[in-house]
């Protein structure tokens, strides 16, 4: 199915992009499941507008220790340092666990969202996880189909890793990325795909930790969210 703009009118006006997202990552990991093996499960996970705010928790909740006046009365000392720290905000995302020693994380599939590319302080919380899951050696998906911010955050990625690449020239986009080992070197692969309004999307390849290569039909899935969405 061609790639909509969920970001722009006429679209953008009769449907909610992060009703889409979040569909998006359920059939994704619906799809996962079928052909994941016995001993590996996918599930979504959506977040959006993210806030920390401990004083909206007022309610006072019982402390059955003999302790709980001395607990009470505790007070820690000032901070060391306070510094200016941006947490990843919205997160859309379908991940992929092994549960042969407790379930592990194995695989992501990444969905930008707009909050994710709109700042300096958001671009770089979402780098900063996509480049723990590299450097744990996770295989990760990342798509961006977000028309209306330009920033394109495989370029800050390959920057952060100090990587010597062609940068892309585009905002829209799916790449999925793949640490190997050979003669005892470590490499980070990817294979990229642009993407465009009005153009099919493609399969690209989740490599599992631990070997595991399934197929990422994007193009199947948005086309099933689209038929259940009821966006024509």
């Amino acid at each position: 199915m061609s790639l909509l703009d969920h970001f722009r009118p006429p679209l953008s006006t009769r449907r909610h992009w992060h009703s889409f997202h979040n569909a998006w990552s359920t059939y994704l990991a619906e799809a996962l499941n079928e052909m994941l093996p016995e001993g590996y499960f996918a599930e979504p996970s959506a977040q959006f507008g993210i806030e920390i705010d401990v004083a909206t928790f007022s309610e006072k909740i019982p402390v059955h220790s003999t302790r709980q006046p001395e607990i009470s009365r505790w007070v820690p000392e000032a901070p060391t340092a306070t510094l200016p720290f941006q947490p990843t905000t919205d997160v859309v995302e379908v991940q992929v666990f092994s549960i042969e020693a407790g379930p592990t994380l194995v695989g992501a599939i990444e969905l930008v969202s707009p909050a994710n590319k709109d700042r300096p302080a958001a671009r770089d919380a979402f780098i900063s996880k996509c480049q723990t899951y590299l450097q744990q050696g996770i295989g990760l998906i990342v798509v961006d189909v977000v028309t209306t911010l330009n920033a394109n955050l495989h370029n800050e990625l390959m920057e952060r890793l100090r990587l010597e690449v062609e940068l892309l020239d585009t905002g829209l986009y799916t790449i999925a990325y793949r640490v190997a080992e050979a003669d005892n070197t470590f490499h980070l692969e990817f294979w990229q795909e642009t993407l465009r309004i009005g153009a099919d999307l493609p399969i690209l390849p989740l490599f599992l930790k631990g070997g595991l290569c399934l197929p990422i039909d994007l193009d199947h899935t948005y086309q099933a969210t689209c038929d259940r969405q009821r966006i024509a």
